[in-house]
């Protein structure tokens, strides 16, 4: 195929929304070709050559990961995610034997999978160049067929939703580039059906958080209304995360920019079928079609920016709003219709501090007719949720203090859950395998991740072609197992994390310590095995990797704990966080340092500026040094999202400026190594460049690292392997070990 195909997408929206037909039934209209130079939003399958990797199997790397498991409908295959080449790539292997293929041996890295309930079709989305726009592919289990289903057009991105109960369409969500200047006022007519139509049943306030937490922006934050004349009415001032009237009467987004638009359909990968479109939504890349009625009827739809998720429930026929229900943040994939289409099962923090399991009555018309709680745990999130073929029996994973205690539940019968022994800590993913089986994805502070199959009736098994635990690492240096620590922040908040000891140190002696940060700020730190600590305690140093507020794992107020001016007392937590390593002994106060990334690439640089004296030095990876020039420089869809976390750039302008560490720059001492990808458009390389630039100014070593073909996300080994050594050479210089 010539190139320029595989960068094209030809499809066009439909004038009205087409109802899903039924199972097995995908229309067979042709689909239109729109005018040169439109804006094409419904995606139409583009096939690709064939993919060789089924034929060139390489020899795998001793160390090596699998993750992201997802088996045929027979369970006695699972695609999934390895990168044994250096790069995350789609393989397909036995779930009881050593057979494996590699079904694309492109070089651009796979960041999720879906195998279609009928076992015809691979779903797969890859980011080409390593960069944060990606797209979704299909390819048949043998390798052929291979095409792009969505994401193909220039500066578009798209990612996987669910595949229908029979397998003929799979779910995308496509976000579309604003427009250029002139063709805003195009917008004023949209040619997909506008909230009012794709969510028409929206609470007043329903983008208000409840809590201790107060947002930005005042009583009216993230309303949501109607205009008299039918159309969505977003306000006059600017909401973060919905659109405004611009001044040519067109829409804009944040600082007057035309918002991004998110459009979810369903795409019969052979192409025979139009696109079904099943929702829209303008800002907060986070639209996704989690599951699809057994009949068709209804999706299940999650929506909104980080912090104000909800579950929607879709009436595919007119795309009216059924139910719409609270959910937290964190893995998407949040529920399920029961058989009939009578009962939704959805994990979720409605009204709770902790996610739970909830069973929500529907009507015929998809509206809640009641609500009830199958399960729950009063100090523990229902981080993960999975369900048997049959739709009786689900599998829940809890996230406890940071390690999974896994369970599987009856839905039809009064039966108590049945614990199910896991071999190490974490549990990343659950798929079904066949009647009853079950996939894992499990990784643990002494291995790589890896595969597990868990058959009906037996202990779970590591699949062949997953690295033994004791090829984690090179003889001779084991992985480091943590210890959990709950330090006390100075506001009386009990904070959490785990601290790393380098091998062979006295336990009574204090080490040159490393405080590591997590990204989001909503992420958590577990126990799993992470190569940059293995590269950082092998040079002597320890390792404390801390939640400090605004982390998830530890309840809803936990979470909002950072929001507004709360991002100050997210800053003295990871000081508080080293006071309390330093008291117990464990870590030399003279000889401090802090790295992070993304979000603790954030915070690294404003803990050296708010506490310069504390740290010897600092290394920030992808970082926000300015919260003005980030909401300047990042995809419009995150500036939307980002918005509700931090707060709006232009009403709150003043509190962000004053939480940038850009405005404190002055108060740097210390050396500083930033890291980037160059092609990151979610915290655009500029933000680490500016930061290293006014250390140099004032006299100060600082360096920046930029990783080729990488993104927000680093995913190649070599780029890998260069960074943590990298930052292991920099930690060691500077801490005189």
């Amino acid at each position: 195929m010539a190139a320029d195909a595989r960068d094209r997408l030809i499809g066009t929206m439909p004038a009205a929304p087409a109802p899903v037909p039924p199972a097995g039934a995908m229309s067979a209209a042709p689909v239109p070709v729109p005018p040169a130079g439109a804006m094409s939003a419904a995606p139409v399958p583009v096939p690709l050559a064939d993919a060789a990797g089924t034929r060139d199997t390489p020899r795998p790397l001793v160390s090596h990961g699998c993750w992201y498991p997802s088996a045929d409908p027979a369970g006695e295959w699972v695609a999934f995610i390895c990168d044994r080449t250096g790069v995350p790539q789609l393989w397909t292997g036995l779930t009881n034997g050593s057979e494996i293929h590699l079904l694309d041996a492109d070089p651009d890295p796979v960041t999720e999978v879906s195998w279609s309930p009928d076992g015809r079709w691979i779903a797969y989305t890859v980011a080409p160049g390593g960069g944060e726009h990606t797209r979704v592919l299909c390819v048949r289990p043998d390798g052929t067929g291979r095409r792009i289903v969505a994401g193909a057009d220039a500066g578009s991105s798209a990612y996987l939703g669910c595949w229908t109960r029979d397998g003929s369409a799979v779910a995308v969500t496509v976000a579309e580039p604003p427009p250029p200047a002139g063709r805003a006022a195009a917008l004023r007519e949209p040619a997909v059906p506008d909230h009012e139509t794709a969510f028409g049943d929206l609470a007043a306030g329903w983008a208000e958080r409840d809590g201790p937490a107060t947002l930005l922006g005042g009583a009216g934050h993230g309303e949501v209304g109607r205009r008299d004349g039918g159309g969505p009415d977003h306000g006059a001032d600017g909401v973060p995360g919905h659109a405004t009237d611009g001044p040519d009467g067109g829409v804009s987004g944040l600082d007057g920019r035309v918002p991004d638009r998110l459009t979810a359909y369903l795409v019969d990968p052979s192409g025979i079928g139009s696109p079904v479109l099943l929702a829209a939504e303008s800002g907060a890349a986070t639209l996704r079609v989690c599951d699809v009625s057994q009949d068709g009827r209804f999706a299940l739809v999650r929506r909104g920016p980080r912090g104000r998720r909800e579950a929607v429930v879709v009436r595919t026929a007119d795309l009216a709003t059924g139910s719409v229900l609270r959910v937290g943040d964190g893995d998407p994939w949040i529920g399920r219709f029961s058989p009939d289409g009578r009962t939704l099962w959805l994990r979720s923090d409605h009204e709770r501090q902790f996610a739970a399991l909830l069973a929500a009555a529907l009507d015929e018309d998809g509206r809640r007719l009641g609500l009830s709680v199958v399960a729950e745990r009063g100090d523990s999130d229902l981080e993960l949720l999975a369900f048997a073929e049959d739709g009786r029996t689900a599998v829940l994973a809890w996230n406890v203090r940071g390690a999974t205690e896994l369970e599987t539940l009856s839905l039809s019968t009064a039966a108590r859950p049945r614990e199910v022994p896991l071999p190490h800590e974490v549990v990343t993913r659950i798929t079904r395998a066949g009647p009853a089986g079950t996939v894992l994805a499990v990784s643990g502070s002494q291995r790589r991740p890896g595969v597990w199959w868990a058959p009906p009736g037996a202990p779970s098994a590591r699949t062949p072609w997953s690295s033994r635990d004791e090829d984690a690492v090179p003889p001779g240096r084991p992985p480091v197992r943590p210890v959990p620590l709950r330090p006390v922040a100075r506001d009386g908040l009990h904070l959490g994390g785990w601290y790393y000891r380098a091998p062979g140190r006295d336990a009574g002696r204090p080490a040159p310590c490393v405080i590591h940060l997590h990204g989001g700020p909503e992420e958590q730190e577990r126990p799993v095995f992470d190569p940059l600590y293995h590269e950082l305690l092998g040079r002597g140093l320890d390792v404390f990797a801390p939640d400090v507020r605004g982390s998830s794992g530890w309840g809803r107020s936990f979470v909002d704990a950072d929001l507004g001016t709360g991002r100050f007392a997210a800053i003295d937590d990871v000081a508080d966080c080293a006071a309390h390593v330093i008291l117990d002994g464990l870590a030399d106060p003279t000889r401090l340092a802090v790295m992070g990334r993304s979000y603790g690439g954030y915070l690294t640089m404003a803990s050296l500026v708010w506490h310069p004296e504390l740290f010897r030095t600092g290394v920030a990876v992808c970082g926000m040094s300015d919260l003005a020039t980030f909401f300047a420089g990042t995809e419009p869809w995150i500036a939307e999202s980002a918005a509700h976390k931090y707060g709006h750039p232009v009403r709150d302008r003043e509190l962000l400026r004053s939480l940038s560490p850009m405005s404190r720059v002055d108060e740097l001492r210390v050396p500083l190594l930033a890291v980037h990808g160059e092609h990151d458009t979610n915290v655009p390389p500029g933000e680490s460049e500016q930061m290293v630039r006014a250390a140099r100014e004032r006299g100060l070593p600082a360096e920046v690292l930029t990783l080729r073909d990488e993104g927000h996300e680093f995913r190649r080994a070599d780029n890998r392997r260069l960074f943590r050594r990298t930052a292991a050479d920099w930690m060691q210089r500077h801490l005189g070990h």
